[in-house]
């Protein structure tokens, strides 16, 4: 509660320096994830069973390997943002551009992430299996990465209340 009414009370600049901060923050989170399937990525061609993949899987394993460089630009993009515009006065452009850099970085690491399941299930269970697996995991994905933030920032938390005393 406390928290809440202190964000009440705090200026434009002050907001912006906080949500800044946390942007910031959750992209610390997201990086060493994207960190670890790109270093992921980068071996498998060198493995003896990468010859074994059909000319398909390869497109969609190379289609995983950019994807994820991609994201990878996309989420670091905030970070070098914030370090070359330092102290210039525009943290609210800032916040706005490395949002949409996070939401798009996001995408495309669940777009490489189901393209990568897509080429393991393929290689252990050919057939109809990989596409019925990348698609329930695009599913959830999109539900649990979008879709529930979005229903939950139409409810507004309830104002704090004043303890009765």
């Amino acid at each position: 509660m406390e928290d809440e009414t202190r964000h009440d009370e705090e200026s434009a600049a002050e907001r912006a320096n906080r949500e800044l901060i946390e942007l910031l923050n959750e992209l610390r989170v997201a990086l060493p994830g994207v960190q670890v399937l790109f270093a992921f990525l980068l071996i498998v061609p060198f493995s003896d069973r990468f010859d074994r993949l059909d000319a398909s899987d390869r497109r969609v394993y190379f289609a995983a390997v950019l994807a994820t460089v991609a994201s990878t630009i996309c989420l670091m993009a905030p970070t070098a943002h914030h370090r070359l515009r330092f102290r210039s006065g525009i943290k609210e452009q800032l916040l706005r551009v490395g949002n949409v850099f996070a939401i798009v970085g996001l995408v495309l690491l669940a777009f490489a992430m189901a393209a990568v399941t897509y080429v393991i299930t393929d290689e252990i269970y050919p057939g109809s299996l990989p596409r019925i697996v990348t698609s329930v995991l695009v599913a959830t994905f999109v539900v649990v990465w979008f879709v529930l933030p979005v229903f939950f920032r139409r409810q507004r938390t309830p104002e704090a209340r004043e303890p009765s005393g």
